[in-house]
Parts: structure tokens; sequence; C-alpha cells
């Protein structure tokens, strides 16, 4: 068995997981949910051996490196990033209904991946100006955060669902956590997401200065990765100073989140600059 085949296996068990998790919060159906927490966690160990395993393939093809250098390895490692950040919340707050809000961006990632077309999946040689030791640490960083972020947009429209129907404490709606849980849980992952993003952006500028000689040079993600860290110290700042909870951080997240949407996919594909080998 190949990595390819254990890629693919993971996008079916990240399906199944999501569809589990759903259905546990639409039917109030403890076991749904109990066998989801499995079948995410066997998936989660098969997407980690899938990577050892490409991993170990690109030595075997003689020009041995992380599986991060482009768009179908970040993919891969995004989704590997929401499950193990998800399933640490599952873990702290004992709550499985958070899994139909987080586990399906996972889903999504690897299907993205595996079906969309332009997406090389071939394990190539590094170009010139990603043989850093930085490359590992850059994109860790950035994508623990992007990880996050995904998580934490999820639990806003959680949020949304649960406080529009107040009045309704029968089926879906009384199965979510209380609005205070839900709020606080947003709040410190997206905090989280924050710190590891700062990481990122420090490593990238290290990373720059020793492949292009200069630390900052307002490359479209280079600003765009600006912009998204500025979108989540707005929030955050407005959280500790103003006092904002609720729905207004709620959409805060979604907002954020779709910065690093665009920040990720939108900046490839629609932006010419140093990082556009990263669509390949």
């Amino acid at each position: 068995m190949n990595s390819s085949q254990l890629l693919g296996i993971s996008t079916l068990g990240f399906l199944l997981a999501s569809v589990l998790y759903i259905g546990a919060l639409i039917f109030r159906a403890r076991i749904a949910g109990v066998i989801a927490s499995g079948v995410t966690l066997l998936t989660f160990i098969i997407l980690t051996g899938g990577i050892g395993l490409r991993w170990y393939e690109s030595y075997q093809l003689g020009f041995g490196h992380a599986p991060l250098s482009n768009m179908y390895e970040s993919l891969v490692f995004f989704s590997w990033s929401i499950v193990i950040f998800y399933l640490i919340l599952e873990l702290k707050f004992k709550n499985r209904i958070l899994g139909a809000f987080a586990v399906p961006f996972a889903f999504i990632g690897m299907a993205y991946a595996s079906f969309a077309k332009g997406i090389n999946q071939e394990i190539v040689p590094l170009i010139p100006a990603l043989q850093s030791n930085w490359l590992i640490a850059h994109v860790i960083t950035c994508f623990i955060g992007y990880a996050a972020f995904a998580v934490a947009s999820g639990l806003g429209v959680m949020y949304l669902i649960k406080s529009s129907s107040q009045g309704n404490r029968t089926g879906l709606i009384a199965s979510l956590p209380k609005l205070r849980i839900i709020d606080d849980i947003i709040h410190k992952t997206i905090i989280f997401g924050f710190l590891w993003l700062s990481a990122g952006i420090i490593t990238g500028a290290i990373w720059a200065n020793s492949a292009w000689g200069t630390y900052w040079s307002w490359d479209p993600k280079e600003t765009w990765s600006l912009i998204t860290w500025f979108v989540y110290a707005a929030t955050l700042h407005a959280r500790f100073t103003r006092g904002w909870t609720g729905k207004r951080i709620a959409w805060l997240a979604i907002l954020g989140f779709i910065s690093v949407i665009f920040t990720y996919f939108g900046v490839n594909f629609l932006l010419a600059g140093l990082h556009s080998y990263g669509s390949s």
C-alpha cells in the first residue's frame, strides 16, 4: 500500500465521520457520536501514516523532503491539523457535537486535494526557493493557525444557529452547547490560532530573508497574510477592550476565515507573486 491509497482512505474516513457527527447532531444519537469519534481517530492515524509514508517515498525517489511543498501536500496537512485540533477540543470539552462543525472542513480539504483539477499529486523535487530548513517551521505554524481559524468559523456558525432560536428548547437546537460555552471556545480558539499565525509570519519573514535577501517584499501572499493577521488582531482587541462577545465575535470568526481562504487559495490562483509555486 502506498501513500496515495492511505490518503484516499482518509478522505472517505472523514466523509463518514462528518456524516456521523451531523447525524448525531440532528437525531441526538449518542451512539452515532461515539462511532464518529472512533472513525475520526482511526482516520487521523491513517492520515498520519499516509503523510509519513509520502515523506519516506520522497527519499526513495532520491530527493527526500517533508510533504509540505505544494498545494496538494499543504491541503493534506491542513486537514490533518484541523482533525488533531478538533480531537483535542473534544477531549477537553467532552462534547462530540462540535465535530459536526469541524470535521467537515477536514473532509472538504482532503476531497479538494484529491479531486480538484490542476492540483499536482506527484512527489516532485523542491524548487530552489523551497530548499530551506525554514520550510517545515513556516508551513506547520501557518497551517496550525489556519486549522484553528477553520474550527473557530464552524463554531461561529454554531453560535449563530443557536442564538437565532433561543426559544427552541427541543430538537437540534437544544442539543447544541450553551451560548456562553460556544463563545468561550471560539475566543480561546482564535487566540490559539492567532499565536500560531504570528509565528508563521515571523518564520516566513526569516525564510524570505534567507531566500530572497529581504524580510518583507509586499508579495500578495505576504500582504494578505498581514491583512488576515489584522482581522484577528482587531477581533481580539474588540474582545479585550470593548467587551465584544456573542454574535459579533461569531461573525468576525467567520469573516476571518474568509480572509484565510483568500490568503490560501485566492492569492495562489488569482494573483502572481513569489508564492505562486504553491498552486501547483
